[in-house]
């Protein structure tokens, strides 16, 4: 007799296809809660590690005392409200002034616990506070979603967490680990940028443009170039923006050539170069919105060189890889130059990023 009219062998072939059609749904849910659960207890160890090493660093470097201390969970739940941008008409000017206001308010909330603080140890606190602010919120986030999920029993809900948590989790990992090099003062892939107009800026006259923002003016082949790149070694991205509306107003540009990190696609090496055309700024588009707007009003071409890296290479201690494409793309810049300007005319070489650990 065959085994397939055995009712124990029935049993056990059917009794997981009823329970898959009746309750497959919460099996998954459960499967899927597990995984991402292990990966919300990760984000809570980051932003807790976050937080103590900008404890630490306060406590060790700038001798601030528990009193003031007490202050920074206040800081790490801070939250920045857009402008309404139902009428988009003038909505860049509205989203300048709110996250420059934020800017302000924290540098001097920090110079109020440290009235002695240095610039350079200023801007580190601010970059390690952001860090932790960043990694608390994306903690909050996704507890949120999972919680509101598994409260419902909702399986549907609980798919588009499971897709985005591992590209979350690669971003909040980097931003862990960049903490090290911007405690230290050293650079960060993000700084390529700086770096290169750094090097052509050594031993030349320097002057303050804007904002944490430096300038020097060489001549090269009978072109006028102005050199500008945030004010190193501080932890800052300047303001670029500012400085080229400074810039323009007493003199003519030919052309604008940025060098910036780019993010590189899966399968493309690390440290590789491209060059292309437009404003190569990241960011929220506040600086990159006015210097084409700018660029376009005097019909200045804006050329960019980019070095291709990952997220995590942008944000934590630059890769020798990373440090010895300098001199290349410098090599790029004066051939860029040679190619779209004649003698005579003015270009300005903008080094885009954080140029912590970077000095001109």
């Amino acid at each position: 007799m065959s085994d397939d009219s055995n009712p124990l062998m029935m049993l056990i072939w059917i009794l997981p296809i009823i329970l898959f059609v009746f309750y497959g749904q919460q099996i998954q849910l459960f499967v899927t809660s597990r995984e991402i659960k292990k990966g919300i207890e990760k984000l809570n160890s980051f932003r807790e590690e976050s937080k103590n090493e900008l404890i630490d660093y306060l406590q060790k470097n700038l001798k601030i005392q528990n009193d003031s201390l007490k202050k920074i969970d206040r800081f790490l739940d801070y939250f920045t409200i857009m402008p309404v941008d139902m009428d988009p008409n003038g909505i860049v000017d509205k989203v300048q002034h709110t996250v420059r206001s934020r800017e302000d308010y924290t540098r001097d909330h920090v110079k109020a616990m440290s009235p002695g603080i240095s610039d350079l140890e200023l801007t580190k606190v601010q970059t390690l506070l952001e860090i932790a602010s960043s990694l608390q919120m994306i903690y909050k986030i996704i507890n949120h979603m999972f919680l509101t999920a598994k409260k419902q029993n909702n399986y549907p809900l609980i798919l588009p967490l499971q897709m985005i948590l591992p590209f979350i989790m690669e971003q909040a990992e980097a931003m862990k680990d960049a903490i090290p090099a911007f405690k230290s003062g050293q650079p960060v892939g993000d700084g390529i940028g700086p770096m290169v107009v750094g090097k052509m800026m050594l031993e030349h006259k320097k002057e303050n443009i804007a904002f944490q923002t430096s300038l020097t003016k060489i001549d090269f082949e009978g072109r006028k170039l102005f050199l500008l790149k945030a004010e190193g070694p501080g932890s800052t991205v300047g303001r670029p923006a500012d400085a080229l509306e400074a810039i323009i107003s007493e003199n003519k540009l030919d052309a604008i050539i940025m060098i910036d990190a780019a993010l590189k696609m899966e399968g493309e090496d690390s440290a590789i170069t491209a060059q292309g055309f437009g404003a190569a700024i990241g960011g929220i588009g506040i600086e990159r919105f006015q210097i084409e707007a700018i660029a376009t009003s005097k019909k200045i071409p804006i050329f960019s060189i980019v070095v291709k890296q990952s997220i995590k290479e942008a944000i934590t201690l630059m890769t020798k890889e990373i440090a010895d494409t300098a001199e290349d793309v410098r090599g790029q810049v004066f051939e860029m130059i040679r190619e779209n300007t004649t003698s005579g005319q003015s270009v300005l070489i903008i080094g885009v990023g954080n140029t912590a650990g970077v000095p001109q």
